[in-house]
């Protein structure tokens, strides 16, 4: 980064500077660049003395958080550049600092180098920020008593990196707000470190915290001997110019009056000046941080433009409320002299336009003057930001219309009652309806709310009003009812519709049934009863056939804990007696639902089990059992375990449940063998499985989630998987498997390389959830985001909340500070939710060959007693020199590579 001055007495003395960052002050200390001697400094000058244009820092991308205010403090002179880079995450140095303060006033002009002589001898600066460091002394900026007792024994006073606090005096006194922030040195900051806050900084901290320039960082702490990154400072200037009057030679701040394809007016002061704009403009708005995805200016809102030789370099949105103001009333009569006549209740008035007013009918579609008819209801609007006051807009509110029309409906409003359509001229127009409105299908009357938009319509108005609506061709509808019959042959469907009328449907070919619960429903799944049956929402096509039935309903109702009296295996009836031994009696038949200990339940196996006393959990429908399961474990938190009385509590639900056993019950534990019931802790989420008699414990699983990479997959539903380079295997084929979106998969689905969280219940696993894996370069970081540079190229910000792991070298750090700018990184979720970043090793080697075969690269020995010369590659290695990516074949011997590895797998290979 360079600062050029102004001065031609000083034009020479380009040298390394700040730009800026956010004072939000919410990010922790950042790295420190070293500086540069001065000699280092002056060839820098020599090889770079340009300002650089916003969007040429190449190491801001769009997405960046600080890009919106690198580019206005870029494009305002304040923040310059040095070969196209910016260096975000450097700390700012004392000087560097002293320096964007003063251009951030706008004092420039007031430098003089024969002051710059007269500098403290302790406050040794570069020669180039001399003049800046004397002004700032009298401009009160920086305090000379304060700063003789600085510590300049490891580095010179300008090039001491600036703390927290030390810039948040600076700040507020470059906002002329010392007097304010002095009142308040008595009061405490509230932060935690308070105490290490000096006692005259109290006041500049509690200062900058209510005019919302500075937070805290982790812990309630405000770190005030933290360093400031270049981002950081370079934030707080640009948010710092809405509470300072400073006027800068290429900003204006007006309204827009003009939009045009590649310009943009402003009225600033009175006077129209015009900007041109082009596809890589940058548009923000005020209350965002980040780009706008399209220009979003409208007219008549305030707009700051920062530009100069009428190009706009950066637009930002001030306030999007167009400033305009509106007169209702009844259209008379256009006058010469560009004027027209209307009558604002009982007074007749007068209004001028010109060629920029825009004349609008009601749908919003450009019209004339000559179009608008006598009598109709008018809406003028008026800017208000000007003497002037000039007709921006004269907008019909309500004229009569009788017309017959053609076209596709585009919306329906039942809250505005109006309907929108495209006419067959291609003019979207939009009517009001009544309650008369008629809609038909051929000789089918249709509610409104088998509207559909996208409909081919045709349409008659009649006093500005829809009279009839017909469509060309069936739509899609849904309805809903209570299910009451399936036709024998299951070509047909009868359903009470809500309201009470009974109906009768044609099935299509194969409808789709979903019942949530039951994977491929089919019909013979839905429950029919003329007054408990299935609650359905049914989709009809445009030949008012069903095509789908989604059950969104059921009236069956839980029992809990139920005793089986009786089985009548020939007439499928079961008694039972409920948890208040009130008897009943279900019948069973070949839809219930079975769950007993067992991967693939029967009736015929269900039925050995329902002898006298079995314990059941069942839903049901009036008589028929719905489902049927034989309590055979319970799932919960471990409550309690009593070795004397030898029994163990769990509490399920909200119901705590005590087991008793005779023998000390089983222990399964994934990966650990010989378990015992003294692995077991109060709290831990465990299985409980009953004996064959209910009535004792056989075993207890505790419940685990552990993470894994799919090594292979297995066509019977073996998975095959490493966890710190450990293999194991397991079988998923009667676990719940869901994709990195929630989404329900088959183990055919996974494929190696994935990650994988997977639910054991002991050893067994229950649930198999994909896990997203990003694998990134960190382009920057502060305390609550990250962006990386994907393998792909994009840029993505990431914002970070709660738990942090960062595993880096061998240690576990617990704080985004702790990733560097350059690392390579796995991004993943944890098993308890927590946001992990996994730390590549770097390795520098000349690359050998190429083992297909193995999928493994081959380098150079260093020597010959090295062995560590074979990688294995990831599945999706990625290789690259620069932004070009390459093919591991087109590597060639000898080219010095870079290996960024995971695990002793490498992830990337940059060629040098």
């Amino acid at each position: 980064m360079t600062f050029k001055y102004n001065n031609p007495s000083h034009s020479k003395k380009v040298v390394s500077a700040v730009l800026a960052g956010m004072m939000a002050l919410s990010a922790g200390g950042a790295a420190m660049a070293a500086e540069s001697t001065e000699a280092e400094q002056s060839q820098t000058a020599a090889v770079s003395n340009t300002t650089a244009p916003a969007g040429l820092f190449s190491d801001i991308k769009v997405g960046y958080w600080a890009e919106k205010h690198v580019y206005k403090l870029a494009n305002q002179g304040i923040l310059l550049g040095n070969n196209g880079l910016f260096r975000p995450g450097d700390a700012v140095t004392q000087q560097e600092a002293v320096t964007m303060a003063i251009r951030f006033m706008n004092q420039e002009g007031q430098l003089n180098d024969s002051t710059a002589t007269a500098l403290p001898t302790n406050m040794e600066v570069g020669n180039y920020f001399k003049p800046y460091v004397a002004l700032a002394l009298q401009l009160g900026l920086i305090d000379k008593t304060e700063e003789a007792t600085a510590d300049v024994s490891k580095t010179t006073w300008g090039q001491k990196p600036a703390s927290r606090e030390w810039i948040t005096k600076l700040l507020i006194r470059s906002l002329d707000k010392e007097a304010e922030a002095k009142a308040q040195n008595s009061q405490s900051t509230g932060f935690a470190d308070d105490a290490s806050i000096s006692t005259d900084g109290k006041g500049y901290v509690n200062l900058a915290v209510s005019l919302e320039l500075a937070k805290g960082v982790e812990g309630n702490k405000f770190n005030p001997t933290g360093s400031v990154t270049r981002a950081q400072l370079a934030t707080f200037f640009s948010r710092g110019e809405a509470l300072t009057d400073t006027a800068y030679p290429n900003t204006y701040t007006g309204y827009v009056t003009g939009l045009k394809d590649g310009q943009i007016s402003l009225l600033v002061n009175g006077k129209v000046t015009n900007f041109t704009v082009n596809s890589s403009t940058p548009y923000f708005t005020k209350d965002s941080e980040t780009r706008a995805a399209e220009p979003n200016v409208q007219l008549y809102t305030k707009v700051q433009v920062v530009g100069s030789a009428g190009n706009a370099a950066y637009v930002e949105v001030i306030d999007a409320t167009p400033q305009v103001e509106s007169v209702e009333g009844t259209f008379a009569r256009s006058l010469s002299g560009n004027k027209i006549g209307i009558f604002v209740g009982e007074n007749y008035e007068t209004y001028g336009y010109d060629e920029a007013t825009a004349f609008i009918d009601q749908n919003g579609n450009a019209i004339k003057l000559a179009d608008i008819t006598a009598d109709s209801i008018i809406e003028i609007q008026r800017e208000t930001f000007s003497a002037d006051k000039k007709t921006v807009a004269i907008r019909v509110k309500s004229g009569i219309v009788n017309k017959s029309d053609s076209g596709v409906i585009t919306e329906v409003s039942t809250t505005g009652k109006t309907i929108k359509f495209t006419n067959a001229a291609g003019t979207t127009e939009q009517f009001t309806y009544g309650d008369n409105l008629i809609i038909r299908y051929q000789d089918r009357i249709l509610s409104l709310a088998e509207l559909k938009a996208g409909s081919t319509v045709k349409y008659t108005v009649k006093d500005s009003v829809l009279q009839t609506i017909e469509l060309s061709q069936g739509v899609e509808q849904s309805v809903r009812g209570t299910l009451v019959e399936i036709g024998g042959n299951q070509s047909t469907l009868t359903f009470k519709r809500e309201g009470g009328s009974l109906e009768a449907k044609l099935l299509a070919e194969n409808p789709e049934v979903v019942i949530n619960g039951i994977q491929d429903a089919s019909l013979s799944d839905l429950i029919t009863d003329a007054t408990n049956g299935d609650q359905v929402e049914l989709t009809l096509n445009g030949e008012d056939r069903v095509t789908r039935i989604q059950v969104i309903g059921r009236q069956m109702e839980p029992m809990n804990g139920a005793s089986v009296v009786s089985y009548n295996s020939k007439t499928k009836v079961l008694t039972v007696l409920d948890s208040n031994k009130k008897p009943f009696v279900f019948t069973l038949d070949d839809k219930t639902k079975l769950d007993y200990n067992t991967t693939k339940p029967t009736l015929a196996g269900l039925e050995s089990l329902l002898n006298e006393g079995r314990k059941l959990d069942l839903t049901y429908v009036g008589t028929r059992a719905l489902s049927v399961k034989v309590i055979y474990k319970y799932e919960g938190t471990l409550s309690g375990m009593d070795t004397n009385k030898k029994t163990i509590s769990v509490l399920s639900g909200n119901q705590t449940i005590t087991v008793p056993y005779s023998t000390v019950p089983a222990v399964e534990i994934y990966n650990k063998s010989g378990a015992s019931l003294s692995d077991l802790k109060i709290g831990d989420k465990v299985t409980v499985t009953l004996g064959s008699n209910q009535d004792y414990v056989q075993k207890v699983s505790l419940n685990t989630v552990a993470q894994f990479e799919v090594v292979s997959v297995e066509t019977n539903g073996r998975v095959r998987v490493k966890s710190d380079s450990l293999t194991s295997q397991f079988y998923v084929d009667q676990a719940v498997l869901t994709g990195e979106g929630g989404q329900s998969i088959t183990a055919s689905q996974l494929t190696a390389g994935n990650l994988i969280n997977v639910t054991f219940e002991g050893t067994t696993p229950k649930a198999v959830q994909v896990v997203k894996r990003t694998l990134a370069e960190v382009t920057s970081v502060d305390a609550t985001s990250v962006t990386l540079k994907l393998f792909n190229g994009q840029s993505e910000t990431v914002p970070v909340s709660g738990a942090v792991k960062v595993i880096k070298s061998g240690s576990t750090l617990t704080t985004l500070n702790s990733l560097t700018v350059g690392d390579r990184v796995e991004m993943t979720k944890d098993t308890d939710n927590s946001t992990r970043f996994r730390v590549m090793t770097i390795m520098s080697k000349q690359f050998w060959s190429y083992d297909g075969v193995g999928n493994q690269i081959l380098v150079k020995r260093e020597s010959t007693s090295d062995t560590n010369y074979r990688f294995a590659l990831g599945t999706s290695v990625f290789v690259h020199q620069g932004d070009n990516t390459l093919s591991v074949q087109s590597l060639k011997d000898n080219d010095n590579i870079v290996l960024y590895l995971l695990n002793n797998v490498v992830m990337e290979i940059q060629k040098q």
